[in-house]
């Protein structure tokens, strides 16, 4: 059976000012996935709105450069990129997206896999799904805790904030659940 063509596209805010704050958590895990894999150093790529990819034999990886809650745009062009550099008809049918992104409702590290739905409150969520008209694509989030106070400035203090080397391990160890997902997809399931 042919493998599906598989994007998987992270949210977060631009390196290397956010590069490991838990807004960018999303950036952190497909890091440690482009790592698992052996994959090429990030390259920035024009044609991909001007974000960083690593491509293997199996996946195409790729950071948004955009800031996190209007990242629908630059995800939706490098998506349209990334179908046109198929080389079928078929191929585009059968590919699939995977956004990578920051869960502040889950435990740190903890993963969670949805397809479709709403954005529940995630601005970077909401910018992809109206950004894409409606497709549905599959989100995997990464959860980074939450701070005990619910004020909208010791949220944004708390995302904004760089991990601990051992926060930035939690969240960097959901990496082969998001492999194994990958690979699932990949053989249609």
């Amino acid at each position: 059976m042919l493998r599906r063509p598989i994007f998987v596209a992270s949210l977060g805010n631009p390196p290397p000012t956010y590069t490991n704050t838990f807004h960018s958590a999303g950036h952190t895990l497909l890091e440690s996935v482009r790592y698992s894999f052996r994959y090429p150093e990030w390259q920035r790529n024009k044609s991909y709105a001007n974000g960083f990819t690593s491509r293997g034999a199996d996946y195409t990886l790729w950071q948004s450069p955009s800031l996190m809650n209007v990242s629908g745009k630059a995800v939706s062009t490098a998506w349209k990129a990334f179908l046109k550099d198929q080389s079928s008809p078929e191929e585009r049918s059968r590919a699939r997206l995977i956004i990578l992104h920051d869960e502040l409702e889950s435990p740190l590290g903890k993963i969670k896999i949805k397809i479709g739905g709403s954005a529940r409150g995630h601005n970077g969520i909401k910018s992809c799904i109206s950004s894409l008209g409606g497709m549905e694509f599959t989100r995997i989030g990464v959860g980074i805790g939450r701070p005990e106070s619910r004020e909208s400035n010791d949220v944004a203090a708390y995302v904004m904030r760089k991990m601990k080397p051992a926060e930035l391990q939690k969240v960097s160890d959901g990496a082969g659940e998001v492999m194994q997902k990958m690979a699932d997809m990949a053989e249609g399931s």
